[in-house]
């Protein structure tokens, strides 16, 4: 029987191996950010991140690492803080 939290436990998987990438650093951050904030999302960012998902690894690092700036778009800048404030909380408990 579905019912939501068996579609969202689904929609969770599949981002998680759609965040399995070729450059292990972006593969990293991405699933850790992933299970750190998939149920804190709204579904508006969840698909800005599963549109950021389409993009080459080399365009997404450099959007994270800042030297890529996201357009004037608030929801995907929202997004990328997000997953850079994930990381920094990660860096901070190590």
């Amino acid at each position: 029987m579905m019912n939501a939290e068996n579609i969202l436990d689904a929609e969770q998987k599949r981002l998680a191996w759609r965040c399995r990438r070729g450059m292990l650093e972006l593969d990293i951050v991405l699933q850790r950010f992933v299970k750190a904030e998939f149920n804190q999302l709204n579904l508006g960012e969840l698909r800005v991140f599963d549109a950021m998902l389409e993009l080459p690894d080399n365009d997404f690092w450099e959007l994270l690492n800042g030297s890529k700036k996201p357009d004037h778009d608030a929801h995907l800048a929202a997004v990328i803080g997000k997953i850079k404030a994930v990381q920094f909380n990660h860096l901070e408990g190590a």
